[in-house]
C-alpha cells in the first residue's frame, strides 16, 4: 500500500480511508470480455484503497436491480446502461446523491461537461441532485467509408452537413450511389432510422429542444421533429442516394447494409452507423486501412457546434457506504480510464487522459471525436417509454421509409405516447 493513491482532491480522503477498508459490491450489465475489463479496473481501485471489491454482471440487469432495491438488498454501486432507469430509481429514493463538488468536477474535466451533468442529474425525494457518473461511452455520430474508394474518385471528407449533401450529389452525378442504409433488425426493425432522426434533431435544434422532445414536453408533431424526420428522408427516400433504391431501405438488414461499401465496384460510398458496426464488416476488412470513418457533420450555417449522439453507462450509489463514495472519487482519476483504454472497447469524455494509452488507434480516433463534442446527448429512443422508443418510433420510421407522410407518422407516434399517460 505504499503506492501513490491518486492525484487531485481525492488523495487525502482516500488515504484516510485505508485504515477503514470495507466490502464493496458492484452490479452491472457486463459479461464476457467487458466483465474482465471492468474487473481489471476495480482490482486497481481495490489495491489502492484496501477495499474488498466484487463485481457481478447480468444480462437481466434492468430487472434485477429493481428487484434488489425493492428487497433492500441492492449492491453498493450499480452500473446502468440507460439513465432513464437510474432516474426512475432516484425518484423512489433508491439512489444516493454524489458528493458535493462532483458536478463542478464533471463540468471542468469532461468534454461537453454540462451535458454529462444534465444526464446524471435526477429528481429525488429532496429535489434535483447529481446521482449518476458516466464512465465508458459509446459513439453513434459516425459515417463509415472505404478510403481507397474515396481516393480513386477524388472525394474529400466533408467538414459540414452542407458538404456531406454536396458530396452525395457529386457521387450521384458521377453515376454512383452515395449511401447504404438498412433498417432491418428482426423484432427491433426500425431502430437505425431513429438514430438518424436523433442526429438530425441535434443538427437542426438547440440541445434544450432535443431534451424537450425526449421528455415529450415538445410533442412528436412539433414542426421541429417533423423536419428532422424529413432530414432523414432526404437521404433514405431518395432513390438516387440509396443502394437498391429507397424501397429497399426498410427491408435491408442493418447488419448486411454496410457490406456494399466493400463490393467491387462499390454499391455505395458511405454508411452512417455507430462505433460497433465493424463487427458486421467482412472478416478480412481492417478498420483504419480497408475501412475508416468520419464525424457525421453538423450544419455550418446553423452554428450549433459539434453535437455528438451516443450512449454510455452511468454509475450510481444504490447502497451507500464510504467505499462507494471512494469508488466514485477514483473514477474521476485519469488512470481509472486509462486502464480500460489500454484494453479494448472503451471511450471516455475525460479531457485529462493520455490518448497514447489507447491500445487501438481506431478507438483513439473515435475518442478524439468525443472530446471534440460541444454537446453530447443520449440516444433519445432509449430514454423514451418503451412503447414509444422501442415501439411506435421504430415502426413509424419503417412506415416513413416506406412512403408514409412524415407528419402522419409523427402524429401516430404521439398518439401512442398519449395513450400511455
Amino acid at each position: 500500500m505504499t503506492k501513490t493513491l491518486f492525484t487531485g482532491v481525492a488523495t487525502a480522503a482516500l488515504c484516510a480511508n485505508l485504515a477503514h477498508a470495507e466490502q464493496l459490491t458492484v452490479f452491472g450489465p457486463w459479461l464476457g470480455p467487458d466483465q474482465a475489463n471492468v474487473e481489471t479496473v476495480l482490482a486497481d481501485f481495490a489495491a489502492k484503497t484496501g477495499h474488498d471489491v466484487s463485481y457481478v454482471g447480468s444480462d437481466s440487469f434492468e430487472q434485477q436491480i429493481m428487484i434488489d432495491a425493492e428487497a433492500g438488498s441492492a449492491p453498493n454501486v450499480a452500473v446502468f446502461p440507460q439513465p432513464g432507469l437510474a432516474a426512475a430509481m432516484a425518484s423512489r429514493g433508491f439512489l444516493t446523491p454524489l458528493k458535493d463538488g462532483t458536478a463542478d468536477w464533471v463540468r471542468d474535466n469532461y468534454a461537453a461537461g454540462q451535458s454529462w451533468v444534465d444526464l446524471g442529474t435526477y429528481t429525488g425525494p429532496d429535489g434535483d441532485a447529481l446521482y449518476g457518473f458516466f464512465y465508458k461511452v459509446d459513439l453513434k455520430s459516425l459515417v463509415w467509408y472505404v478510403p481507397e474508394n474515396f481516393e480513386d474518385a477524388g472525394y474529400d471528407i466533408p467538414e459540414s452537413m452542407e458538404d456531406l449533401k454536396a458530396l452525395s450529389d457529386q457521387i450521384v452525378a458521377d453515376g454512383e450511389t452515395p449511401w447504404c442504409i438498412g433498417l432491418g433488425s428482426g423484432g427491433a426493425t426500425g431502430w437505425p432510422a431513429t438514430d438518424w432522426v436523433e442526429d438530425m434533431m441535434l443538427r437542426t435544434q438547440e440541445p434544450a429542444v432535443y431534451d424537450q422532445w425526449v421528455s415529450n414536453e415538445m410533442p412528436f408533431t412539433d414542426p421541429a421533429v417533423v423536419a428532422a424526420i424529413e432530414e432523414f428522408g432526404a437521404f433514405a427516400r431518395n432513390d438516387e442516394y440509396v443502394a437498391g433504391g429507397a424501397g429497399a431501405v426498410a427491408s435491408a438488414d442493418f447488419r448486411d447494409s454496410p457490406k456494399g461499401l466493400f463490393d467491387n465496384p462499390p454499391q455505395c460510398y458511405m454508411h452512417r452507423q455507430a462505433s460497433f458496426i465493424p463487427a458486421f464488416f467482412p472478416e478480412d476488412v481492417a478498420v483504419g486501412e480497408d475501412a475508416d470513418f468520419f464525424y457525421f457533420p453538423a450544419y455550418a450555417e446553423k452554428d450549433l457546434g459539434t453535437p455528438v449522439l451516443g450512449a454510455g453507462t452511468v454509475w450510481a450509489i444504490t447502497n451507500e457506504n464510504q467505499a462507494a463514495h471512494d469508488l466514485m472519487a477514483y473514477l474521476q482519476e485519469p488512470e481509472a480510464h486509462e486502464i480500460w483504454m489500454a484494453l479494448e472497447g472503451f471511450l471516455t469524455p475525460h479531457k485529462g487522459v493520455n490518448p497514447d494509452v489507447f491500445g487501438d488507434p481506431t478507438l483513439r480516433k473515435m475518442n478524439e471525436i468525443l472530446l471534440g463534442a460541444t454537446t453530447f446527448r443520449f440516444d433519445a429512443s432509449d430514454l423514451m417509454p418503451g412503447g414509444v422508443g422501442a415501439g411506435s418510433f421504430w415502426t413509424g420510421m419503417v412506415d416513413y421509409a416506406g412512403g408514409k407522410d412524415a407528419a402522419t407518422v409523427a402524429k401516430e407516434i404521439q398518439d401512442s405516447w398519449d395513450a400511455l399517460k
